[in-house]
């Protein structure tokens, strides 16, 4: 397996989840484009495109950060113009960006559901919809596009939407991007697929969550690995999955996930939302 020399787009890819994902696709040459908004450091929150950059280059990868709010359909077709132009066309894009607002209905401001649905619904389906023309090249030249979203199986339980309707729903909007596009594009052998966590995930972003215990979590670098297995997959008959971390690395015969976990030795780990 091996993505050197692939042209990916990743959206939000500044710190944790997107990061690992870049940095283990620059481990083999890949170009990455990091398609984030922060710029200058966040006072709570590590990193920017321009760190990550850095990060991508140091593992052997080929870096473009690109300031991108995807609340914006303008900032985000040039951005992928942009990445498009540097690097000769485009083979991969992550969907990465994602707001998170865990709150029942009364107690979710429409400022909070407009930021989760314009950066987890809106960002998905525009970006990916700026992206597949290059996608559609690449399939062209076989170079096996993949499209791979981070977001859960889709369900229609109850119990996934009693706590966070909102939150809930701009998840299962990106899926549902996931559901639709993969078929929709099946004819040009562009894999769609999204990759959800079985645990909860030690990132910044997770950290300012009150009451989360980050000792009973795995770290970013478990999704990068199944990620990686699923981007190396033939585009033409890996399409439409909703993949679980744990479940692409038992494929490969990878069981031993100790190394993932933030505390090595930990069994009881805390699961993560939509997962029965």
């Amino acid at each position: 397996m091996s993505l050197a020399g692939k042209k990916i787009f990743i959206t939000g890819g500044s710190r944790g989840i997107g990061l690992a994902i870049a940095l283990r696709a620059a481990r083999d040459g890949a170009e990455i484009a990091i398609a984030a908004k922060t710029t200058d450091p966040h006072p709570k929150l590590p990193g920017t495109i321009f760190s990550a950059a850095k990060e991508i280059e140091e593992a052997g990868g080929k870096a473009l950060p690109l300031q991108c709010d995807l609340r914006d359909e303008n900032q985000i077709a040039e951005s992928v113009a942009k990445a498009a132009s540097e690097f000769g066309g485009l083979d991969i894009l992550i969907n990465n960006a994602s707001a998170i607002n865990l709150t029942p209905t009364l107690a979710t401001p429409a400022k909070r559901f407009d930021l989760m649905f314009d950066v987890n619904v809106r960002g998905t389906f525009l970006t990916s919809q700026a992206v597949i023309p290059h996608l559609q090249e690449s399939s062209k030249q076989g170079r096996n596009p993949h499209i791979l979203t981070l977001s859960p199986p889709l369900s229609m339980k109850a119990k996934w939407f009693k706590n966070h309707v909102a939150y809930t729903m701009a998840k299962y909007g990106m899926s549902m991007c996931v559901l639709g596009m993969s078929e929709e594009f099946k004819r040009d052998k562009i894999a769609v697929n999204a990759l959800w966590p079985r645990t909860a995930i030690d990132t910044a972003a997770l950290q300012m969550i009150p009451g989360i215990d980050t000792a009973a979590c795995r770290t970013p670098e478990i999704l990068a690995d199944a990620a990686y297995i699923i981007l190396n997959r033939p585009s033409g008959d890996c399409s439409g999955n909703f993949f679980v971390d744990d479940e692409v690395l038992a494929s490969e015969g990878i069981s031993d996930l100790d190394k993932y976990a933030v505390v090595p030795g930990t069994k009881d780990f805390l699961l993560d939302f939509f997962l029965d």
